[in-house]
């Protein structure tokens, strides 16, 4: 049975879009695999760690019939990327084996029953279902993701908190050190609903959702490379559109007490939840800081950047001071190495001096596509505050370190 034939680019587009959840190793075999089902004509392509599980739909040719089996995920995005983009394939099963052929190369692969599969068991308490932009909740999380935990023992803050609420959806992340909010608003009032997505389930649903625009950041966050490490070369999407296309239809979600669900342009994604109690975001974030200065986003990064050069391994500490038309930065090493810099600011409050983790400064600044931000401070020993002038719902707030 030809179970498709189509275009390298159509089939590769719908294999990468489920396979960056799949684990290199894995203590099930069959979990290295993509099931691949055939009904009437329509192919269904599903991943799972048994915890995310990813199910795309796409017409990608072939005979009719019904048809199902597993095969080797990376292996076979591997050969289809080795393929010329134009030319036009084809997989072909028989006995326990499925044959992938692209002009005159000839591939066959082992595969396993797809009876083996273990799919994800739905939650039965879904609640109601709301939507918004693509592009939306894709910068929700590009504005937030960063400030995640990894690997932390307080298994809560390795994820984003959802909070849903009214016409409100929130986001949240924090490492202890640091912690960003974002805010978007809903078409419809729902009910209050919060949950905290995993970490693996931000990265993968940051790497599928499609923005508005490239964003032209100059990310150089804590994940800005990791987001995207398994396959993430899909320019294009399991209908080979461009993945910009599509950024304006809405993604739907639905949150059970230990579930999430969301469908977007044919795709189905369904994640386990973090459980735990995540801290009170609205006492973490400071309130009527009486210091405060709005400076170009782009020209501060550059100048942290810069400063952060001499800054040791281990010790990613600057000191910035800001007083009345200047904003100074200054970082060193071990190897009495200084960097100084200085802002020209229109700034008339007090005098401050103040010590941050430069990445946590840089990685706030690196995920924005804003000209300006402000800063709000209290004294040495405050947590600051940044915020958009123009995005009321943006919030980053980072604690001072001792230098």
């Amino acid at each position: 049975m030809i179970v498709l034939k189509t275009a390298q680019q159509k089939v590769l587009g719908a294999l990468q879009s489920v396979a960056g959840i799949v684990e290199r190793r894995h203590t099930l075999p069959v979990l290295a695999n993509v099931l691949i089902r055939k009904t009437d004509g329509r192919i269904e392509l599903t991943a799972s760690d048994l915890e995310i599980q990813v199910r795309t739909t796409a017409d990608l040719g072939g005979d009719s019939g019904n048809f199902a089996t597993t095969v080797g995920a990376r292996k076979l995005i591997d050969i289809l990327r080795a393929l010329p983009a134009d030319q036009t394939v084809s997989l072909s099963a028989s006995q326990n084996k499925l044959t992938l052929q692209g002009g005159k190369s000839r591939f066959t692969l082992q595969t396993l029953p797809s009876d083996d599969f273990p799919l994800v068991q739905e939650a039965p308490d879904f609640g109601p279902v709301f939507s918004v932009p693509q592009k939306t909740l894709k910068s929700l999380i590009d504005q937030v993701h960063f400030a995640m935990a990894v690997h932390d023992i307080r298994y809560y803050l390795n994820g984003i908190l959802f909070v849903a609420e009214g016409k409100s959806l929130i986001l949240v992340a924090t490492d202890g050190h640091r912690l960003a909010l974002a805010q978007a608003t809903l078409a419809t009032e729902i009910p209050k609903q919060e949950v905290i997505l995993p970490r693996k389930t931000v990265l993968e649903l940051q790497r599928l959702l499609k923005g508005s625009d490239s964003k032209g950041s100059d990310a150089k966050g804590s994940d800005a490379k990791g987001s995207d490490a398994k396959g993430s070369d899909a320019k294009e999407s399991a209908d080979g559109s461009d993945e910009r296309d599509g950024a304006d239809t809405p993604i739907e979600m639905r949150f059970a007490s230990n579930q999430a669900k969301f469908s977007f342009s044919g795709m189905e994604f369904v994640t386990k939840l973090v459980e735990g109690k995540f801290p009170d975001y609205n006492r973490v974030i400071p309130k009527n800081h009486k210091n405060h200065v709005t400076l170009g986003r782009a020209p501060l990064l550059a100048s942290l950047q810069r400063a952060a050069i001499l800054t040791s391994e281990k010790f990613k500490g600057v000191r910035v001071n800001i007083e009345p038309g200047a904003l100074r930065i200054a970082s060193s090493n071990a190897e009495q190495e200084e960097a100084k810099e200085e802002l020209e600011i229109d700034y008339a409050g007090d005098s401050i001096e103040i010590g941050f983790n430069v990445t946590y400064l840089i990685d706030a600044l690196s995920n924005m596509n804003v000209e300006m931000v402000k800063l709000e401070l209290q004294d040495t020993n405050s947590s600051a505050l940044l915020t958009v002038p123009e995005q009321a719902g943006f919030k980053y707030v980072v604690m001072p370190m001792r230098i």
